[in-house]
């Protein structure tokens, strides 16, 4: 089954990067955190206004433009056109999983177990007429 949106490029673990974003001038809560995925040529990301909890319930996730895949290996740094400071709170491998939705679509849910220097966790995105959210995934047995 194909994804719509390519995931890596099948010869080796796609990477993500969990960055906690301040002083952005369109982000009126001052800090929020981004997550991107590698996907191809660039990384699909969403800003996430906090960072789920395993007992927490989703959080909203906001899908913005790909981010060029040297985000990836960002540590910290002010962040061009000031447009804020981005720190890295984890980053490393994802490995993706499809969740077709009762509709059919494949877009509505996307699964994947982050494998990162600092913790592991399985994550859902998923997508409903409100928007986007995220949160540890409670389907997953990790």
């Amino acid at each position: 089954m194909a994804f719509p949106f390519p995931i890596g490029d099948n010869t080796s673990m796609p990477r993500f990067i969990l960055l906690e974003h301040t002083d952005a001038p369109d982000d009126p809560a001052g800090r929020h955190f981004d997550l991107l995925l590698e996907a191809g040529e660039a990384c699909r990301t969403w800003r996430l206004a906090e960072i789920p909890s395993a007992a927490g319930p989703a959080v909203a996730a906001v899908a913005i433009a790909p981010h060029r895949l040297g985000w990836l290996d960002h540590v910290a740094g002010e962040v061009s056109g000031g447009r804020g400071f981005a720190r890295r709170i984890d980053g490393g491998t994802y490995e993706p999983a499809l969740d077709p939705s009762a509709d059919g679509s494949l877009r509505q849910r996307i699964r994947v177990r982050l494998v990162g220097d600092t913790s592991t966790w399985p994550l859902l995105l998923a997508r409903s007429a409100e928007g986007w959210t995220a949160q540890i995934d409670p389907g997953s047995a990790s």
